[in-house]
């Protein structure tokens, strides 16, 4: 990616960060940083795409639920991605998820799937 094209941020705290889901859903293998979700629990949620539990190998994957409340904090990585890579992400995220805007632990504004 070169510096003069556009960086779309997602915050990812599940099968997005796995190297053989970033390479059939990117095409690469991501860059991304650690980070924080304030406001946000981790829930499971059974996944009934195949393709999607194919790539990920897992039947349950993790969905964020809004809290509000500030010490619910959620660990993951924010993704630096492409406008196509992130069109790529919301094709591959199945129904149950919406993206959303967030503003991270760091100040960093970036996209973050819900349920």
């Amino acid at each position: 990616m070169s510096s003069t094209a556009t960086t779309e941020r997602l915050f990812s705290y599940g099968t997005l960060l796995l190297p053989q889901v970033q390479l059939d859903v990117f095409g690469r293998r991501v860059e991304s940083t650690d980070d924080v979700l304030a406001g946000y629990h981790v829930q499971q949620a059974d996944i009934e795409d195949t393709r999607v539990v194919t790539l990920s190998g897992l039947a349950t994957h993790p969905v964020l639920r809004r809290t509000g409340n500030t010490s619910d904090k959620v660990s993951g990585r924010v993704l630096e991605l492409t406008p196509d890579e992130l069109d790529a992400a919301d094709e591959y995220e199945v129904s149950l998820y919406r993206r959303v805007a967030v503003v991270l632990q760091s100040g960093r504004d970036a996209w973050v799937y819900v349920g």
